[in-house]
């Protein structure tokens, strides 16, 4: 009789079966390791490993493989029929991982500067953050305003998946910068016409509201204020977390003004967000060419850039784009585009850096 709990006794031949697996998926598992070690390239002994990108490889070696497990439907006694192929099929995955290692272990190949070797995205961004780091930035007041002047678009979309985008243009945009709770969070000059913005029932400084004083209140070290920015921001329905995030430090990066050590942490907590890469020739909405760093939402099926200038690193703008064909909607499609143009800091409502209040 079985114990209490312990369910139907189990046929002998089921239970050598069981055995079986787990033991041949052990030492798959294990030769798997081993195959992944020695392709990997060897790391030149001047240069440090970028523990990111290495675990990023590594991570999706092994995803890989248990995703090719669990791809073939369950018939019986699967693991005995099925440890073969994935045997078979990994070192070819391992070299081709091997080769991505290989561009990120090792400098070579062109920027498009023809100057600076192949970086990195996680190297790209500590290099934008050195820079913002060493920005001459005044505090705001929170009797001032931030002003930013811009120019983009975004895309109406349909429910066949398409989308249309409507024409360029230029906005300019004023945002309180009171820490407390307020209406009036900011106005907008667009098409020739000034609008309020108004936020029903008041809107204090925070995620929603960034204001100088808020930004300067979020951790400067970059692993606390990834923490902190994964708990402040919900996803969209069908989008990643890790997306939803990239896209937050983005619009943080956007219409605010900063601390030079807290655009810096922005940088570097964004080069830990798995899936960030670099794209070589980025173009922002009012057509300048630069250098990009990406991040692709693979649940979204889409993408969002930020364009930085090649040469002073300044952060020039984003957009939005598909990554794959959905419905009528094709892969490539700009969803929403912006690039800064001008930023200050004014005193008034509709004045502009360098000038009185009109």
């Amino acid at each position: 009789m079985n114990a209490a709990g312990s369910g139907p006794a189990r046929p002998e031949r089921e239970r050598e079966d069981a055995a079986y697996e787990d033991t041949a998926y052990d030492a798959y598992e294990d030769t798997a390791r081993a195959e992944f070690a020695r392709l990997l390239p060897p790391v030149p002994a001047e240069r440090d490993v970028p523990s990111a990108p290495y675990l990023h490889h590594k991570d999706r070696l092994m995803q890989h493989i248990d995703d090719d497990q669990n791809r073939t439907p369950a018939p019986a006694r699967k693991v005995r029929w099925r440890l073969p192929r994935p045997a078979l099929l990994m070192p070819a995955v391992a070299l081709a991982l091997a080769g991505a290692l290989a561009v990120t272990l090792t400098s070579g190949g062109d920027s498009g500067d023809g100057a600076r070797p192949r970086e990195t995205a996680t190297v790209l961004l500590d290099r934008i953050a050195g820079t913002a780091a060493k920005s001459d930035v005044k505090p705001v007041r929170q009797d001032q305003f931030v002003y930013v002047k811009s120019v983009g678009r975004g895309a109406e979309l349909k429910d066949d998946g398409s989308s249309e985008l409507e024409p360029r243009g230029e906005r300019e945009v004023w945002l309180s910068q009171r820490v407390k709770r307020i209406t009036k969070i900011g106005e907008i000059h667009e098409g020739g016409s000034y609008f309020p913005l108004r936020e029903l029932g008041g809107s204090p400084a925070g995620i929603i509201r960034p204001t100088y004083q808020w930004l300067a209140s979020l951790p400067t070290d970059p692993d606390a204020l990834l923490k902190e920015l994964y708990r402040m921001t919900d996803a969209d329905k069908g989008q990643e977390k890790a997306q939803a995030v990239f896209d937050q430090i983005g619009s943080l990066l956007g219409e605010t003004v900063m601390p030079p050590e807290n655009a810096a942490a922005l940088y570097k907590a964004a080069a830990k967000i798995p899936g960030v890469t670099r794209h070589e020739d980025a173009v922002d909405a009012a057509g300048r060419h630069g250098v990009g760093i990406v991040r692709t939402d693979e649940r979204g099926l889409s993408a969002t850039e930020w364009v930085f200038d090649r040469d002073s690193l300044a952060y020039l703008g984003e957009h939005s784009y598909r990554t794959k064909d959905a419905g009528a909607g094709k892969k490539g499609d700009v969803l929403s585009e912006r690039a800064v143009l001008k930023r200050g800091i004014v005193d008034a409502y509709r004045q502009r850096p360098g000038s009185a209040a009109n």
